[in-house]
């Protein structure tokens, strides 16, 4: 009989307040982890475990986009009005200047679109998971909710996590927290309303292991992690400035 997948609500609750047999329990997982095809069930309910999903914009469109802000459009504007008035001159000088700053910024970010996307295909992070009792190495992509993570010195933590079992963990949490120094990370219940740099049983996607080893739980994958929820506030566009109104 097919075992049921955590539903996206349930496990959105404080999985760092409840004991580790609940949690398991809540993500049906087991303590050998999950079986290949529980895993890729789950990969198809919740999608792959990265961030960006939005495709890159195409070259014409990110040409465009270089002539859409207020200033190049009063430019465009005020060569339009040269031409009008027959002062040629002026109106291709500014159409020059147009031109010129619109082609360069379209090559900047080109270029750095590229060499990102030649960096990421270079460069695989991969986990280290309990599949079916046996230990796997699986591109971090691949992790899903449920699954059981082996930690060691090094790792880049693939996903939110509930700890299991440690030893001397201790985790690099700057990238998130802002905190400095490492943070040891140990398993036990803490109270639900704890705040995120205090949850010392919990381990957070991005971060990294300084030091020590450990077993942890996923609980919440890509978008669904504390780095997705600022990932996606920074999507925002940002409010208009009192300049760019007045403009």
């Amino acid at each position: 009989m097919r075992a049921p997948s955590p539903t996206k609500s349930s496990i959105r609750n404080a999985y760092w307040s409840i004991s580790a047999e609940s949690l398991i329990e809540l993500l049906h997982s087991q303590l050998d982890g999950l079986t290949d095809g529980q895993a890729s069930e789950r990969l198809a309910e919740f999608g792959a475990n990265r961030l960006q999903t939005k495709r890159s914009a195409g070259s014409w469109l990110l040409l465009f986009s270089q002539f859409k802000s207020p200033i190049i459009m009063i430019l465009i504007c005020a060569a339009i009005l040269s031409l009008f008035l027959q002062d040629t001159t002026d109106a291709l000088i500014i159409l020059a200047i147009v031109l010129t700053s619109g082609l360069l910024g379209f090559w900047q970010e080109h270029s750095a679109a590229n060499a990102v996307s030649k960096l990421r295909s270079m460069v695989e992070v991969k986990a280290r998971v309990l599949r079916d009792g046996v230990e796997k190495v699986v591109p971090i992509e691949d992790v899903v909710p449920g699954d059981l993570i082996l930690l060691s010195t090094g790792n880049i933590v693939p996903a939110d996590c509930r700890l299991l079992e440690t030893r001397d963990l201790f985790l690099s949490e700057a990238t998130l927290t802002g905190e400095t120094y490492p943070v040891e990370k140990t398993p036990g219940t803490l109270a639900a309303k704890t705040a995120l740099a205090q949850r010392t049983n919990a381990t957070w996607m991005g971060t990294h292991v300084i030091s020590g080893s450990g077993k942890a739980i996923a609980v919440h994958t890509g978008r669904a992690t504390e780095f997705g929820k600022v990932f996606d506030s920074l999507r925002l566009r940002p409010p208009q400035t009192e300049f760019e109104r007045g403009i």
